[in-house]
Formats: structure tokens, sequence, C-alpha cells
């Protein structure tokens, strides 16, 4: 049965962020706030775990779940051929409603679905979520919907859908703008803008000016 936490009371959110991380640890899914829609997480490296995410949204492996993490430094594990350009959005926009696709560091030992050697990163700008997030390490993290409902921007919203495939639920109230992140493909050396969300096309150019969007 799950269980839900508000994080707006100290008490209960110190403890839901410890029953968050054993349920992490355990294998288990999480229902988290964050600074954009409320995230469905799992531990990015237990390849059962993130089959699990995908299956409670109804979401097939064609579409690989991102990951979040608590901090830029985190990337430098992760990650290879990170241009400048690419840094250049993290300095920006992190931590914000910014999703960079990147390659992964070949000697991970995750599945996240079909990536084909990539990976969809973000470090939201969220204090249940980064908290969190620095006792886990990087979690794989989906819009806490199923595929083709909604994305929610409280945690009712999460609940109604996933009801008890979710262990744990930290409540951070609404989220203030329900926008999914905008997402820039930064595989090549010339940044690719593949969803507008968030952070507009107009606010990416200004730090990288030779930003494309895709299907233009």
């Amino acid at each position: 049965m799950s269980r839900r936490y508000d994080c707006a009371d100290p008490t209960d959110r110190a403890t839901g962020l410890r029953e968050a991380a054993s349920a992490i640890r355990r294998g288990e899914l999480v229902v988290l706030p964050t600074d954009t829609v409320y995230g469905l997480g799992a531990d990015a490296f237990k390849p059962e775990a993130v089959a699990d995410l995908l299956a409670a949204k109804g979401r097939g492996r064609h579409m690989p779940s991102p990951v979040l993490v608590g901090s830029p430094t985190t990337l430098h594990g992760l990650v290879s051929d990170f241009s400048e350009s690419a840094w250049e959005l993290v300095d920006a926009f992190w931590p914000g409603g910014l999703t960079l696709v990147t390659r992964h560091q070949p000697s991970l030992r995750w599945d996240l679905g079909d990536s084909r050697g990539t990976v969809a990163i973000r470090m939201p700008l969220h204090p249940v979520a980064i908290e969190l997030l620095n006792i886990t390490g990087p979690l794989a993290v989906s819009s806490a919907n199923l595929t083709g409902g909604p994305s929610p921007a409280d945690c009712d919203e999460a609940q109604q859908q996933l009801g008890d495939r979710v262990s744990i639920y930290l409540d951070g109230g609404r989220a203030d703008h329900a926008t999914p992140s905008s997402i820039v493909d930064v595989t090549s050396k010339v940044p690719v803008l593949l969803r507008a969300g968030a952070v507009t096309a107009a606010q990416l150019r200004e730090v990288v000016p030779d930003l494309v969007e895709a299907g233009r």
C-alpha cells in the first residue's frame, strides 16, 4: 500500500525523504515534486526498477526514461563528449526546466530503455527533489502520469493516475509552473531543440545562438 508524506511539514518531510530513499534502494517507485511537473522515480542503476517505472506508466522501451541529478558535477561521471555549448546551457539553465540529450559513458551499467547510447538528463529546481537526489544519487524520472494522461501538477493528480504502483508519494504542493521541461539534443556540434517547454527557444539562443529547432 502506498504512503504519502506532506513535505510542507518538516517532520513529515524528513520521514518522507528517508522512506523514499529506502524505497529507491529496494528497487521500488516513488513520486516526487519537481519544478515542472510531478515525477515518477526509480534507481537509474537498477534495470528492473526502471522497467517497473516504464510498465507503471504503460510506456514502451522505445521511450526511455530521463535521468535527474542533484548537481551539475554529477555529469562528469555520467556523460561523454559533452560540448562547450552543452556546458554553457548547464551554467545558464540548471537547476531548471531544461533537459539535455547527451551521450552517456559506455561503461555505465544501466538500462533506461532503447536509448542508443544517449541519456536525457536534467537538474530540477525544487528543494525536495534536490534533497532526495543528494541522498539517492541519479534517478530515472519520468512524468508521474499514465502514458497519454495529463502531466500532473500536484500529488493528487499523480496518485489518481498511478495509485498503488508507487510505494511513496512526496507531496510538495502544487507546481508553480506545470510546464514540461524543454529538451535540447547536444550530441552533435549544433544544439537541436527537440521540444519547447519551460525554457523558450529565444532564451536558449541567448546562450547558444546556433540552436536549431527540430523539423525546421
